[in-house]
């Protein structure tokens, strides 16, 4: 039970302030949907955290430290440049729902999101060091709902007292900072 509780506040404390909460921001305000929003975090998380404590170590030493920051770089500015093309109309008028539905959306999104994250090599580390993954897993997971379950809900709330163009722009100016910190800070 140590890994489980270890787990679950190492991961709810670095989540915080983290891209993700973040992206859970940015789909609430998007889709104003929480539950297959909160529902897709926790299964985008199951799948990252569990592949983390498997084969994270592999993954790190194919790719590299340097790659890898590039990657992430450019993926953020990707979801810079994705949050300045503006909702299509009939996207509203036919509920709003992606091609993969609000749940795929965020899934995919997370998943992404949490590849070479600080709470994705937590997971890595502790798995190795209390050799319990599915205690690990299961911890680190619950950390991450609990850190951002109240950004889905608060968010959306708060998005539809604010227009939602703004939310976007503040949003894709904070994914070109974290883009750009992630390519050009220097590695710690």
């Amino acid at each position: 039970m140590e890994a489980f509780f270890i787990s679950t506040a190492i991961v709810a404390l670095a989540e915080m302030g983290d891209k993700t909460q973040w992206l859970a921001l940015v789909l609430a305000a998007r889709f104003r949907r929480p539950w297959p929003i909160v529902l897709g975090i926790l299964a985008a998380t199951l799948a990252n955290h569990g592949l983390a404590a498997a084969v994270g170590a592999w993954v790190t030493a194919f790719v590299g430290p340097q790659m890898l920051r590039w990657i992430l770089g450019a993926s953020f500015l990707a979801m810079a440049a994705w949050m300045l093309i503006p909702d299509k109309p009939d996207a509203d008028k036919a509920g709003g729902t992606p091609r993969w539905g609000v749940f795929g959306t965020t899934v995919v999104a997370f998943f992404l999101a949490e590849m070479g994250d600080k709470t994705q090599l937590a997971t890595l580390m502790l798995a190795a060091r209390y050799d319990a993954t599915l205690w690990v897993v299961a911890g680190s997971t619950l950390g991450m709902v609990l850190a951002n379950a109240p950004v889905v809900w608060f968010g959306e709330r708060i998005t539809r007292r604010l227009p939602i163009r703004m939310v976007h722009l503040v949003c894709a100016v904070i994914f070109l900072l974290l883009g750009l910190l992630a390519m050009f800070a220097p590695a710690p």
